[in-house]
């Protein structure tokens, strides 16, 4: 008897161990990862937001799938990037328009100087434009997950800059290898002094430059703001950015987890979109109060001079980006768009 109860607390035992240890496993064990590499750093919305995303692409594949975040530009700048993507070495990123350009350059018309004059035309011509836009991700080996833009870009200078004229003798940076940046400040007159991002502050500190041009969310998460006294207040251009992924990894995902991927990162980047929206337009109050001189432009002719210039611009990449043709439809799309809206006002 003495044996046999000691046979059943053993059994118990054992029955109690394996319990514990099935309750302490996950659903299901992860099978796949995505190396995914951005610029934004920890506390931004850009990485916030990204981390929803991956936690929410989690919890609904059972923990089959998930990202590994490589943030504050630790594998480097977008060209790094997207060359260790295509080796292998990571599969995912969160990009700039400049990242994008690297997939194709017909893309980059999204960045154009002066093309678009608020967020409602920007969301249009996506809508507009999506399979076509689509098409080039993956006809170039990539998916896009979304597009999450960085905002409307704003010329900061150290003089005050509030016509064509006036942007005469500004020593102004352009980010090094970016052929939309060179275009438009060419078209504006001056020679744009090309540098990588993480030398911008540094150039302004020293002299080297007294102009740069990015959002006012950038500029005061970068402290941009902090070395330059004047802000433009006429939109450059729409600075896109997008998450995307390999063709060549999103190809071995199983069918379901692929639709899970896909979903959440349109409504992620949607709402990414939505926050860079808002947090640029209070980017902008931060920056007044911190002492920089906001310029606005009433006189209409001189806000016809920076849609000339945007327009000889865009001209000037011709069959260096984009084609003549879809230049010419992108360009009839928006303005058609603008004057209906106009017409409801």
């Amino acid at each position: 008897m003495r044996k046999d109860n000691q046979v059943k607390n053993v059994v118990k035992f054992m029955a109690v161990v394996c319990l514990a240890v099935v309750t302490a496993l996950p659903l299901s064990a992860q099978q796949y990862t995505i190396k995914f590499a951005t610029l934004a750093t920890d506390g931004t919305t850009w990485l916030n937001v990204m981390r929803e995303f991956d936690a929410a692409v989690r919890k609904e594949s059972g923990g089959r799938l998930g990202f590994k975040l490589y943030a504050g530009g630790v594998q480097g700048e977008d060209k790094d990037v997207m060359r260790k993507i295509r080796l292998g070495q990571l599969h995912s990123a969160g990009i700039t328009g400049v990242g994008v350009g690297e997939i194709s350059s017909k893309l980059r018309i999204h960045d154009a100087p002066f093309l678009f004059e608020g967020p409602e035309e920007v969301d249009f011509f996506l809508k507009t434009f999506e399979n076509e836009l689509s098409a080039e991700f993956t006809k170039n080996d990539f998916v896009n997950l979304g597009w999450a833009e960085v905002g409307f870009v704003y010329v900061l200078t150290n003089k005050p800059v509030r016509s064509v004229a006036d942007m005469n003798g500004v020593k102004m940076w352009a980010w090094e290898g970016d052929p939309i940046a060179a275009a438009a400040f060419q078209s504006l007159g001056i020679s744009p002094i090309p540098l990588s991002v993480t030398d911008v502050l540094t150039s302004l500190q020293t002299g080297l430059i007294n102009g740069a041009y990015t959002s006012p969310l950038a500029a005061v998460a970068l402290q941009w703001n902090t070395r330059v006294k004047y802000m433009l207040n006429v939109p450059l251009a729409d600075a896109s950015g997008a998450v995307v992924v390999s063709k060549k990894k999103f190809d071995t995902l199983p069918a379901d987890l692929q639709e899970i991927l896909l979903r959440n990162g349109r409504k992620y980047m949607g709402e990414l979109t939505r926050k860079s929206r808002d947090e640029n337009a209070a980017a902008i109050q931060t920056m007044r109060r911190n002492g920089v001189t906001v310029l606005e432009v009433a006189d209409p002719k001189m806000l016809k001079e920076f849609a000339a210039t945007g327009k000889k611009a865009r001209q000037s990449l011709v069959g260096k980006l984009y084609d003549q043709d879809f230049l010419n439809r992108v360009e009839k799309a928006v303005a058609d768009f603008r004057a209906t809206q106009r017409s409801k006002k």
